[in-house]
């Protein structure tokens, strides 16, 4: 079952949260068509998940994604905890304000926000790229909220201008309007230049952040606000807060994904309480590429935290 619940997040920002649980009614939708048409049961008519139903986590997904990237992983969380998933500003169904702000207060406070009025506190940050950034300085800011942190293929060092300028040239390469989604999943895991070898993660993820206009397939972000957003954090390492994160915290990275295994395993060494995890075969998109070992990853390190007092 999935069920949506809306969070006013910084500066008025209606932001779209979706509660994962273990069983759905035959008359609920489930993740894809919930995706596709919007509908879920009880959408801002309820004031948020029982608190009483679990550990709380809450799923924070990367630039371009949308709380529905996780569906796999909120499956098997959903089957002894309460498991919440983000659609940040910007992205899936929350708004996308012209101006912003789209900073890293901004996310920050959002994601701060979803925790207090979900009741999910102290919770589990399990974050992706800007989101596992996000979930990091969350933890710094805020040790009360957070119980445990997982970072999912996210460097802690400065990305440089180049980096922004390569972004900006990229987005203008894409082929828009797709003509179909089948064809915008084979331009990003094959096409693409940037693409070595076909990533059907990598695809996949993309198809998913695609929506049928009148004259085909376009994003559902801006591109401008992506880049905007990405502004904000490629021009500054991130190693200080990352050193205040003390509640237990899983780095984890795909063989072949942006985190390399020397940066990984300095970042575990600074974090207080850090483990580390790696995965083969696995790319940027490693929950999409290897699910099964990102479970495998993942599932130890949960198992051990202990339950804390409510």
């Amino acid at each position: 079952m999935v069920q949506r619940f809306d969070v006013t997040g910084s500066d008025g920002v209606r932001l779209a949260a979706w509660e994962f649980r273990e069983h759905a009614p035959a008359d609920v939708p489930g993740p894809r068509e919930a995706l596709d048409s919007g509908a879920a049961s009880g959408a801002g008519s309820e004031p948020g998940p029982d608190p009483g139903s679990g550990p709380g986590v809450l799923l924070l997904h990367g630039l371009m994604g949308r709380a529905f990237h996780w569906a796999g992983t909120a499956r098997w969380l959903a089957e002894r905890r309460r498991v919440v998933a983000l659609d940040q500003r910007g992205h899936g169904q929350s708004e996308r304000p012209e101006h912003g702000p789209y900073t890293r207060e901004a996310f920050v406070a959002d994601a701060e926000a979803a925790v207090e009025q979900l009741g999910l506190g102290p919770v589990i940050l399990i974050g992706h790229s800007m989101g596992a950034l996000t979930a990091w300085q969350l933890a710094a800011r805020r040790p009360d909220l957070v119980r445990a942190l997982v970072i999912c293929d996210m460097r802690a060092s400065a990305l440089g201008a180049a980096s922004q300028q390569e972004w900006e040239e990229w987005f203008h390469h894409w082929p828009l309007p797709f003509p179909t989604q089948d064809a915008a999943r084979r331009w990003f895991g094959e096409d693409d230049p940037r693409v070595e070898r076909p990533d059907p993660g990598r695809g996949a993820f993309f198809a998913e952040v695609m929506q049928q206009t009148a004259d085909g397939w376009r994003p559902v972000f801006s591109r401008q606000q992506m880049l905007t957003a990405r502004e904000t954090w490629v021009h500054d390492a991130h190693w200080e807060e990352l050193a205040l994160v003390r509640c237990p915290t899983l780095v984890v990275r795909g063989l072949d994904g942006e985190l390399g295994r020397a940066e990984a395993q300095e970042m575990v060494r600074v974090l207080p309480a850090g483990e580390y995890a790696e995965i083969a075969d696995a790319g940027h998109y490693l929950h999409y590429d290897q699910p099964t070992a990102w479970r495998a990853a993942l599932e130890p390190f949960l198992d051990a935290l202990k339950t804390p007092a409510r």
